[in-house]
């Protein structure tokens, strides 16, 4: 079978109020139009072809990493019209699946079958619903075959009583399309050019429809607005938990997990509620991940707890390390096994050494670390001068007391330290001390400051 896949993607989306096109409006971290085409990519189509309308460029530029062929629908007359305009870029050869770039969840198991119906005829996917308003009906005959659809607004009362509705998803061969296409009359309340109108052409000419079963109402879910749009972003949700749990990885709550992009695990991990995980985010072995806490691209290691309310982005984290609660992690943040950064620490291209401890209350940036350092609180490395970044140097061993403040560019050496409440500028040498404060003096006799009394 050659198989291309069509997916309609003209449409604005009015009832999203919003400048952002109906299909680049994201679910679990990407947009709708890009689920779509991962789903029909699957089926190793001869070739996609996406028609466009509304913010065509901003769309294709949203989805510039897919191989797409674009082809644009001026005006928005219908789904019949918009098909009708890719067909002259597909091979007559093909069997053609149209899909929906706002009908993010179809399972692949259902457009395989889908697909394979329609080898002679065009298929149609239908669902059956407890409240099929708004959907087009599905009309059979006494031998319970597809005579054809008729859309809501055009229905009589007793064909709003049916619910078996029409998905809007159907495959047809490419000699099909281009018989009955240019028979669809736009003769109906909408004044549009509707797709289903060539099942019932097709059956005037003695071909015989069928048919397939949605397994579930969400699947054939489109997004008309946002509270659609959230209905299919915490079922995406649901189902990546849920794998994630038949893996092995304990989530705290399935309903209290969001994956925005690519989330791996090793085993006996486990995962808090409200985690939120967003890019390519790698958990091993026997890590845990702590309420509230939000991770980016980011690799943690074996036995690495992430505790509540931190904030990682493109870090890499070793074994055996320690981080938050109340941590930020910027990109660049790199710890080696053991490492521990508490509560209040933020880095940024810190590469933190095996077995060194920024406790709490910090603010390391643009530094290299080594082995066994210990860094008091309130420390801050200087890393800008107003125009550039400089770094920080820190041997095996360094040893910074509490509200130090390090003027980069500066190099501390192996077993070098500074004392508590020091400012330091230049270099300090390998097992030396450095102290830079004034000293200390108390004066006798001298007098708490008073409130003036109010003359008014």
């Amino acid at each position: 079978m050659n198989l291309e896949v069509v997916i309609l993607a003209a449409g604005q989306g009015s009832r999203m109020k919003s400048t952002l096109p109906k299909v680049l409006h994201p679910l679990g971290g990407k947009p709708l139009l890009a689920h779509v085409v991962d789903t029909a990519e699957q089926l190793a189509p001869a070739a996609i072809h996406v028609v466009v309308g509304h913010g065509t460029e901003a769309v294709r530029s949203a989805m510039s990493e897919f191989d797409i062929n674009w082809v644009e629908q001026s005006e928005q007359l219908g789904t019949g019209h918009a098909v009708a305009q890719a067909l002259p870029h597909v091979s007559p050869q093909s069997v053609v699946l149209v899909l929906y770039g706002d009908v993010p969840l179809a399972e692949l198991s259902t457009l395989q079958r889908l697909s394979i119906l329609a080898q002679e005829a065009p298929a149609l996917l239908t669902a059956r619903l407890g409240n099929p308003s708004g959907y087009g009906r599905i009309l059979r005959n006494e031998d319970n075959v597809l005579v054809g659809v008729v859309e809501d607004k055009d229905a009589s009362a007793k064909q709003r009583e049916i619910d078996e509705v029409n998905t809007g998803l159907l495959a047809a061969p490419y000699a099909d399309l281009a018989e009955y296409l240019p028979r669809v009359s736009n003769s109906n309340q909408q004044a549009e050019y509707y797709l289903p109108d060539i099942l019932s052409l097709a059956v005037e000419a003695g071909k015989t429809v069928s048919t397939c079963e949605a397994a579930s109402e969400i699947e054939i879910l489109g997004v008309n607005d946002r509270v659609q749009l959230n209905q299919v972003e915490r079922e995406y949700q649901r189902r990546q938990a849920h794998e994630l749990m038949r893996d092995g990885v304990s989530i705290a709550d399935a309903n209290r997990v969001d994956i925005r992009g690519e989330l791996t695990c090793g085993d006996d991990v486990s995962i808090d509620v409200n985690a939120v995980f967003e890019g390519c985010v790698h958990l091993e072995d026997n890590v845990q991940i702590g309420a509230n806490c939000v991770l980016r691209d980011a690799r943690i290691g074996r036995g690495s707890v992430i505790h509540p309310m931190s904030h990682l982005q493109e870090v890499d984290i070793g074994s055996d390390c320690s981080v938050g609660p109340f941590a930020r992690l910027r990109p660049g943040t790199a710890l080696q096994e053991g490492a521990k950064i508490g509560n209040f620490v933020e880095t940024k291209k810190a590469r933190i050494g095996q077995g060194s401890k920024i406790n709490h209350l910090s603010y390391i940036g643009d530094c290299d670390m080594g082995s066994d350092v210990n860094v008091g609180a309130g420390t801050i490395t200087c890393n800008y001068d107003g125009v550039n970044k400089h770094r920080t140097e820190m041997g095996d061993g360094v040893f910074v007391g509490s509200n130090s403040t390090l003027v980069a560019p500066l190099t501390i050496e192996k077993q070098g330290f500074v004392g508590a409440g020091s400012t330091i500028t230049s270099k300090v040498g390998s097992e030396e001390l450095a102290v830079s404060r004034a000293r200390q003096r108390n004066i006798q006799g001298w007098k708490r400051p008073s409130k003036k009394e109010n003359r008014d």
